[in-house]
């Protein structure tokens, strides 16, 4: 059972129900139950949205050069990288910014910000794309109709259609031909009290530029860092209210 922070509006997608469920698009891992993994977690701790999961990038300590948080995704996910890179599947990427005022240059992860009142949600006509409880936004391949809306509703650029056949498949985060994907927060890991993949190899590459966490504990490393510093959310104007805020841009 899907399991959100709010209903779906089953009248405005009733008109595509029985295209849904008559697409066979995906292409799974043998034996993997993709209903079985989105929300993995332990069975006495339930989606909540006493918590909400964020992410604090420090743009300071984000060098420029560094791929370390995109090739850790990439393993984690079994992205692969082709000639056709535009074809190719991004859960995050590294931008070169520039300051036209300053001349100022900076890198910036660009990933999907999991927003409070995410676009892609509001504009899919299946349901597919969903916000849990505790703020993380997904994907269900099961009835992802490849309709791209999302992706052209997205304003960060932040997701990605699977053109072609996928190799490398990993069972705890099955992916399927025809279907849009993006950052997941590395939800199989955190519902078991990890941090994502890209956390932990800045952390390793020694820059420490990224701090995982639950924005509603005032007590956490995220949360006290949020009070202690000013961050930005990019594009604020939007009022999407993100989880990803950003140091120094």
């Amino acid at each position: 059972m899907i399991n959100t922070s709010e209903p779906v509006n089953r009248d405005r997608r009733e008109f595509i129900g029985k295209a849904a469920a008559s697409v066979a698009l995906l292409a799974l891992a043998p034996g993997v139950k993709l209903v079985d993994l989105v929300f993995a977690r332990p069975p006495d701790q339930p989606v909540s949205n006493a918590m909400r999961w964020g992410m604090l990038i420090d743009s300071s300590k984000c060098a420029q050069g560094c791929d370390a948080c995109v090739r850790a995704c990439d393993e984690e996910f079994g992205l692969e990288r082709s000639a056709r890179r535009e074809l190719d599947a991004h859960y995050i990427r590294k931008l070169d910014v520039r300051d036209e005022q300053t001349g100022r240059m900076f890198s910036l992860p660009m990933l999907c910000q999991h927003c409070e009142h995410p676009p892609c949600v509001d504009v899919c006509p299946t349901g597919a794309s969903f916000k849990r409880a505790d703020g993380i936004v997904l994907v269900d391949k099961h009835i992802c109709i490849g309709c791209r809306y999302c992706m052209m509703a997205c304003p960060y650029k932040a997701r990605s259609f699977i053109h072609e056949a996928l190799h490398n498949q990993k069972p705890y985060a099955p992916r399927g031909i025809g279907t849009v994907e993006s950052c997941t927060f590395c939800v199989h890991r955190v519902d078991r009290g990890g941090t994502p993949a890209c956390v932990e190899a800045c952390a390793a590459a020694g820059h420490d530029a990224m701090v995982f966490g639950d924005l509603n504990d005032a007590g956490s490393d995220i949360a006290q860092r949020e009070r202690a510093t000013s961050s930005q959310q990019v594009r604020a104007d939007l009022g999407l209210n993100t989880a990803v805020r950003y140091e120094g841009i």
